[in-house]
Parts: C-alpha cells; sequence; structure tokens
C-alpha cells in the first residue's frame, strides 16, 4: 500500500512542541547560521575571490580540507531557511537568499558548471577525483536548497541557475559514447534528483538518478579508474575498502549495512524512492534487508546508529559503546529521510516507529534548546566533558539539523486514491481531496508528553474513504473512537484503519498507552549488560547529574519497580522520570582502592530527563543505560 507525502508547506504545525522548536529555528537557528557562515568566509567563497585567500580549515591526514564542500553547508541552509520560511515569512531572510543567488549566478560558468571550490581553486580538475571532492554531493545540496525556496517563494531564479547545472551533469555522466561512467563518492544529489522530479517533472533529472543509483559497483571500478587517471595508485585509497561509500557491490546486492554512515542512509533513501517510483522490485527487497541490519543490531536505543569516529559509521553487529558511541546527527536525519520513504513505500508501522525514534531523540539531541549550538556526535554516556558547540570545522550537522527541524510538517501524512494516513502526531492542520472531495484534519495533541489524540475530520461534503492512524509500537493497548462511540478496529502492521463514510463534524478520539518501560538490550551489546534505559512514549530519558543527589554511573536502579512520570517546570516544562534507586557510597572507603567487602548502599531518587535535552544547562555527567 504506497503513499504520497503530504509536502510540508501544505501541512500547518499548531501543536506547542514543534510549534516551539520552529519559532526557534526561525529566530534564532537561522539568524547564527547565516552569521557564522559569513564570519567563517563560507559566503564570501561564493565570490571567487582572488587572489585566492589561504585555506581557513587545514588539511587533515589524508591531505583533505572540508572546507572542499563549503557549497553543500550553503544549500542547506538556503533549505532550511525556506522551510522555516513556510513557518513564518522573514524579509531580512529571504534578502539573504537572494544575495547568494546573485553571487551563485555570477560565478556559475557558460557551459552550467557550479562549484565554488573548483572554479576558484582549482579550475583545471573539476570533475577528476568524485571518490573524495564532494562535487556532485555539494551539487545535490544546493539543488535542494533551490527546489525549497522555489516551493515556498514561489522564486525560481535559483533553480534555474541549478537546473543548468544538472543539465551539464547529465551530459558529463551518462552510459553514452563519451561520457564518464561514474556517480557520487557522497552520495546525495540522487536524492535532490528525484525531488526536481517530482516537484518538476524533469525525466532527465529522474534518468541521472536512476543511472547514478545503477552504475553504483559496476566493474572496472569507476574510483580505481579515476585513481589511475590522477596518476595515483587505487590501494592507497585511506579508506582502504570502497565499503567506506557503498560502492563495493552493486546496490540490489547490498545486505549489510557498512561504511560512512551519511552516505549509506542517502544513498538508501534514494532507492527506496526509485523502488517505489518504478515498482522496482530488487531495490525494495535490498531496502528490506539493509533495514533489518541496521535496526536489528546496529542501531542505538536513542536511534542513533554508527559508533565509529574513525570512519563516521558502522563497525560489526552489536558494538554499540556508549562513552564513544558517534551516533552522528548527519545520520540520523538522513535515517528520517529513509525511513520517511519506507513508510510510503509500504504502509507498515515499523517504519515510522523508527522515524519517531530517531527524530524525537537522537536528531534532536543535535540542536540545544535555545536553537545556537550543536552535538556532531551523541554519546550515551559523558563525564559531563562531552559539550556542545556553537560551529564546526565541518559544520554539516547545523544545518541537516535545522533543515529537518523546520520541515517537520512533510513528515506527518501520507496519501493515496484509498485515503490518507496520519503517521505523526503533535498538532497539524492539512486539507488534502481525497475522493473528489476536500477534507480538512484537524489534529490536537500535547504529544509527545501526552498521549490523548483529537483528530477532526472535515469533509466538505460526505465521502467515503480510510483513515489510517498509526499505533506506535511502545504503546501497547489502545483505544479509538468516532464520535464517542468505540471501534472494534484491529491494528494492520501498526495502523489502525477506518474505512467509512465521513461527514462535516466528525470527530476521532485516540488514547494510547504511555506509561514508563524499562528497556534491556540484546546480551551481545556487551556494553549494555547488566543495564537498562528508561522510555517513555517516543523519548528515550537520560540521567543527568544536575539533577540528582550523585552522579548516575554510582546508581543502581532494581529491574523492576514503580517508574513515575511528572510535569516539571525545568527546561521549559517536561515530563521527567523518577524512581525508587539505590546510590552506591564511597564515604566509607578511606584510602582503600580495594577491599574484602562490596560498596554499601543508601536509598536515593533517580531523576531522568528526555535525552535530547541533555547537555542544556552546565557541564553534567550523563548516562542513558543506567546498571542494575
Amino acid at each position: 500500500m504506497s503513499l504520497s507525502p503530504v509536502p510540508f508547506s501544505k501541512v500547518a504545525i499548531t501543536g506547542a512542541f514543534w510549534s516551539e522548536r520552529l519559532a526557534t529555528i526561525i529566530e534564532r537557528t537561522i539568524p547564527s547560521q547565516y552569521e557564522r557562515l559569513t564570519e567563517y568566509g563560507i559566503l564570501d567563497s561564493l565570490k571567487l575571490p582572488q587572489p585566492v585567500p589561504p585555506l581557513q580549515i587545514p588539511e587533515n591526514r589524508h591531505g583533505f580540507s572540508t572546507q572542499i564542500f563549503w557549497d553543500s553547508d550553503v544549500g542547506k541552509w538556503i533549505e532550511a531557511a525556506s522551510y522555516a520560511l513556510s513557518f513564518r515569512r522573514d524579509a531580512q531572510i529571504e534578502a539573504q537568499i537572494e544575495a547568494i543567488i546573485d553571487d551563485l549566478e555570477q560565478a556559475q560558468t557558460h557551459d552550467g558548471y557550479l562549484n565554488c571550490w573548483y572554479l576558484g581553486r582549482d579550475p583545471d580538475n573539476r570533475w577528476t577525483n568524485l571518490r573524495d571532492n564532494h562535487e556532485l554531493y555539494c551539487a545535490g545540496h544546493l539543488l535542494e536548497g533551490a527546489i525549497a525556496y522555489w516551493q515556498v517563494t514561489g522564486r525560481d531564479r535559483l533553480l534555474s541557475v541549478l537546473r543548468r547545472y544538472v543539465e551539464h551533469i547529465a551530459k558529463v555522466f551518462g552510459p553514452g559514447d563519451g561520457q564518464r561512467k561514474g556517480y557520487p563518492g557522497h552520495q546525495e544529489l540522487e536524492l535532490a534528483l528525484i525531488k526536481l522530479w517530482q516537484a518538476t517533472g524533469d525525466n532527465a533529472a529522474l534518468d541521472l538518478a536512476r543511472y547514478f543509483i545503477d552504475q553504483r559497483g559496476a566493474q572496472p571500478h569507476y574510483f580505481d579508474e579515476e585513481a589511475k587517471a590522477r596518476g595515483e595508485d587505487p590501494s592507497d585509497f585511506w579508506a582502504k575498502s570502497y565499503e567506506y561509500n557503498q560502492s563495493h557491490l552493486a546496490v540490489r546486492d547490498q545486505t549489510k549495512v557498512v561504511g560512512h554512515a551519511v552516505r549509506a542512509m542517502y544513498m538508501y533513501a534514494a532507492m527506496a524512492d526509485l523502488a517505489a517510483i518504478d515498482d522496482d522490485a530488487g531495490l525494495k527487497t535490498a531496502c528490506e534487508a539493509l533495514w533489518a541490519d541496521l535496526t536489528e543490531r546496529r542501531m542505538y536505543v536513542t536511534g542513533g546508529f554508527g559508533p565509529s569516529a574513525s570512519n563516521e559509521g558502522f563497525t560489526s553487529d552489536w558494538d554499540l559503546p556508549n562513552e564513544t558511541a558517534y551516533a552522528e546527527t548527519c545520520a540520523s536525519c538522513a535515517m528520517v529521510f529513509w525511513a520517511a520513504r519506507m513508510l510510503n513505500l509500504d504502509l507498515d508501522g515499523r517504519y515510522g516507529d523508527i522515524l519517531e525514534l530517531a527524530l524525537y531523540n537522537n536528531v534532536l539531541s543535535g540542536l540545544s534548546r535555545d536553537g545556537t549550538q550543536y552535538f556532531y556526535d551523541n554519546t550515551l554516556a559523558s563525564d559531563g566533558s562531552h559539550r556542545r558547540w556553537d560551529w564546526h570545522p565541518c559544520p554539516c550537522c547545523t544545518m541537516n539539523v535545522s533543515r529537518l527541524v523546520a520541515s517537520v510538517g512533510g513528515y506527518y501524512y501520507g496519501t493515496n486514491a484509498d485515503g490518507i494516513a496520519i503517521h505523526m502526531y503533535g498538532g497539524a492542520r492539512v486539507s488534502l481531496e481525497v475522493g473528489g472531495a476536500g477534507v480538512t484534519l484537524d489534529e490536537t495533541s500535547a504529544y509527545p508528553w501526552d498521549s490523548a489524540i483529537r483528530i477532526a475530520v472535515s469533509p466538505d461534503q460526505p465521502v467515503e474513504f480510510c483513515l489510517s492512524l498509526r499505533i506506535p509500537a511502545w504503546s501497547g493497548q489502545s483505544t479509538v473512537r468516532v464520535n464517542g462511540v468505540p471501534q472494534d478496529v484491529a491494528i494492520d502492521r501498526g495502523y489502525a484503519r477506518l474505512s467509512r463514510l465521513w461527514s462535516p463534524g466528525d470527530v476521532v478520539e485516540v488514547q494510547l498507552q504511555m506509561r514508563p518501560k524499562r528497556l534491556w538490550a540484546h546480551p551481545l551489546v556487551a556494553a549494555d549488560r547488566g543495564c537498562v534505559a528508561l522510555r517513555r512514549g517516543p523519548l528515550v530519558y537520560c540521567a543527568e547529574a544536575v539533577d540528582n543527589d550523585v552522579a548516575p554511573d554510582l546508581v543502581r536502579l532494581p529491574d523492576s519497580g514503580a517508574l513515575t512520570a511528572e510535569a516539571s517546570d525545568i527546561l521549559g516544562g517536561i515530563v521527567m522520570l523518577t524512581a525508587d534507586a539505590a546510590a552506591m557510597q564511597t564515604s566509607d572507603w578511606g584510602a582503600d582502592l580495594y577491599r574484602t567487602s562490596p560498596p554499601t548502599t543508601q536509598p536515593t531518587t533517580l531523576r531522568l530527563i528526555p535525552y535530547y535535552l541533555r547537555a542544556n544547562r552546565s557541564p553534567s555527567a550523563m548516562r542513558v543505560w543506567i546498571e542494575t
């Protein structure tokens, strides 16, 4: 049962939780990011200054400066700002975008090429190192920004610039004689090209996306041939394996999530898009196998993944360390993109559950409550030294988290010829056409703090359709009422499906179960043996020392016993969890390092806050997994 997502621009966010986040994005995040883009010379680089200024970001041990993909940071900022403008128009932000468009128009060459690193610093070597140098990746993010700005404002000047660039890329790459047989070293353009086709009907863009996906991993390996053409030995590639960029096999043959996590998620999202567009069973089967591998063996309880900093990605099954977790914010943003596409490809609540888990936990962790500081990596335990920063030499996560949060309305609803599906809750209104009638849905709730959901169904005239409501796996037994009458409705793959003749004034009420619960990890996850994590609804919780009388790593939580959810006035008003626990004592040890009797304990109350709100106050030790 495939669906089409309802665009963000058609959905009005009305609930307090996401309205607060969106207001923060437009008022604090977008302006502060613009200041950083200016301060660090990223916007000036679009002007192609001569003489070329010294590198702001030195080359790393691989001979690579992250400055090479500054264009992508600009593209993501435009995209995030455009989504935010859909929530609230802002003349100053629009003027800033228009000034950037002026620079990009000036920088673009007569043949359509547009990459400011190469145009300014290395004009003779464009398209010579797709493996490392992010040209196609940068093109993708600029294109997504151009599409978003056009969709929100109706202005197509930037879109015209990027469509010329796409035409150039389509001439350079492809199966024809004289064309390069390459594909992105860092996947992303595939997603942008599909968005361009969806927005404009540009079939050439869709064909190019298909080509990049189908060509990936073909032999002779393009990155080998490219390296030889540069006079390099392909075996000198620092990552030592093309698993790093998921080009080790043809995409339809891949069953294990490997390599760089963000690249993987972007690729899988494009594969899911094409599986739906082309009814491609091979791509769908590959996506399902990769999904199972990731979610059953390689994902943190917070929806993050990729434990290793060395490759910003995956290692081995069950390897999920807490103190050193990488769990990059960008990767979880990309997981939301993939999960949303899988959900619309095949209406199955397991995809919505993971979308929600990643979004409410690892993604939101990446942006501070005040909207101006970030996490690149998201550890699940800290001694207090893991702190937020206001910028980064590789600022990809800053704009990635803001563009996702600003476009959150696009993840609420899906439609097809048979009806409407509601994937998320939290206050959102939308008007659609179903069965030849206009239908407005107005969902109101205090989600994720409260589990009572009300949906006013207002068709222009009585109309029959199926309304599918996601019932999260964490909820257990839930109730559904229509106009106050309990419905005996079976849950089909995570959705309650209400097929009926809907009339003006109809109201659906859903009551989910949102009790706090303990979670245990698979025994093969060595880092979490003998520990529990706590979850309430979509939110995973953590203990910070600032809320507790003792450090979280000295607390022992029993395997059973009451867990209490209570409203608090901290951090803007949240639901905290409390539990009776035991605190190991240190005062009676004296000078002993070891002794023959175990530590004594004293009763204590353990207090926990949602994981995404960690590190928003004074530096504090933190743990998600509490020892039992």
